[in-house]
């Protein structure tokens, strides 16, 4: 029973902090009785299933709300955004990553063949990019837009039939992303890193966003990424294979399902740009691997920015909370009804999607009131390849390389 009144409680709250989005009485309840359904026992969380759960004799007041009432979807989002951050904390990671729902139609706003991860293929489905907060107390979803690949967005007739708003032209999936951590922490997120997979590590323009935002990050590249200096120009693995072996560290980045994921990491701080005065720099580059412990081979690589002071443990923390993202995903998709609307226009996508984020948030909030920490990481892998010297600095590892006479400097991690 007090199990029973402790979702009514969460629930009641997150529905309180949001009602004020929706300006009739029947609207609010609608919301209301869609979140709910969205978190119920229904086989699959579609309009029919929905609104039998609910109690509706139609699925027709369920469709105005996902497509013709009159609310204000990103408002909501931000209200999401708020609930979670205040439920999870300050101090954590915001994560940027990518997921396929997987359609059988031509006709839904950025429907295409498109590889997804969600079958690792290319399949006929929509893309969403979103963003998640995670600390040591869980995860939630917090951001999503909706991918409209170039031959959909260019297509003005298709675009009109799912009612894609005239201004919302082509997006990369990497200034969607951009986008998203802008608006995050203009808003206040209390994020302190940010992390993602080599699809937005190897994007120069994210990274560099990141940088003149003064937020820390540690991002997956692919093992070809190029390191620019005034000495040369390497590739990552070319760097990572020129450590020796004691640079390696064995340490977890995080519990899995089957306890802690552990690797051997090694990181080495890049040298700094060239300055003109004397003040020390508040932060540093570096470049970082994971290595199998069960197959030394597979090697993944990383860029990290990080405030000084900040030691490879930390570093390896905030690349292993990527994997968060990921089960927010599950999560959101098993048990909030994330991939099974049944909504076709560009509206409807967003408006539905939006909707399963309370939905997720409010399982999270009530994990963290159970007092778990289900904060769990991972990682994605890779191989290697050979140049630069490595030396011991304390528990860190600098790369020394020559520094010749300055003439341009070259920006780094192109």
């Amino acid at each position: 029973m007090a199990e029973v009144d402790c979702w009514a409680v969460e629930l009641d709250s997150a529905f309180a902090r949001v009602a004020g989005r929706f300006g009739r009485a029947d609207l609010r309840w609608r919301m209301r009785d869609y979140v709910r359904g969205l978190l119920g026992r229904a086989t699959r969380k579609n309009g029919w299933q929905l609104a039998e759960w609910a109690g509706h004799r139609t699925p027709d007041g369920f469709q105005r709300l996902l497509n013709s009432s009159v609310w204000d979807v990103d408002a909501l989002r931000d209200d999401v955004r708020d609930y979670a951050a205040e439920r999870l904390g300050p101090g954590g990671v915001l994560i940027i990553d990518d997921t396929g729902f997987i359609k059988k139609g031509t006709t839904s706003a950025g429907v295409g063949r498109q590889y997804t991860g969600t079958s690792g293929k290319t399949d006929n489905c929509q893309i969403g990019v979103f963003a998640a907060y995670a600390t040591s107390s869980g995860r939630a979803l917090v951001d999503r837009e909706l991918y409209l690949p170039k031959s959909r967005a260019s297509d003005r007739e298709r675009c009109q039939a799912a009612k894609v708003p005239a201004e919302r032209g082509f997006a990369t999936k990497g200034e969607l992303a951009r986008d998203m951590v802008r608006r995050c922490l203009a808003a206040g997120l209390p994020a302190a890193w940010v992390t993602a997979d080599e699809a937005y590590g190897q994007d120069w323009n994210f990274r560099r966003l990141l940088e003149q935002l003064d937020i820390g990050y540690v991002v997956a590249v692919p093992k070809s990424q190029q390191i620019k200096s005034l000495a040369g120009i390497w590739r990552i693995d070319q760097l990572i294979e020129e450590a020796p072996s004691d640079a390696w560290q064995r340490l977890s980045c995080g519990d899995g399902a089957k306890g802690p994921r552990v690797y051997d990491w090694a990181a080495a701080k890049l040298p700094a740009d060239i300055v003109f005065d004397s003040d020390p720099p508040t932060h540093h580059r570096w470049v970082m691997a994971r290595r199998s412990l069960s197959d030394p081979s597979e090697i993944a690589y990383y860029l990290a920015y990080a405030p000084a002071g900040v030691e490879l443990a930390g570093l390896v923390r905030v690349a292993g909370s990527r994997w968060a993202i990921e089960e927010c995903f599950q999560a959101a998709k098993n048990e909030c009804g994330l991939d099974e609307y049944e909504v076709r226009r560009h509206i409807g996508w967003y408006r539905h999607i939006t909707l399963a984020m309370p939905a997720h948030a409010v399982l999270t909030a009530l994990t963290v009131q159970a007092g778990n920490d289900v904060a769990k990481g991972a990682a994605e892998t890779d191989q290697p390849s050979s140049r630069l010297p490595w030396q011991r600095s304390d528990a860190s590892w600098t790369l020394s390389c020559p520094t010749p006479e300055p003439t341009v400097t070259p920006s780094l991690m192109h």
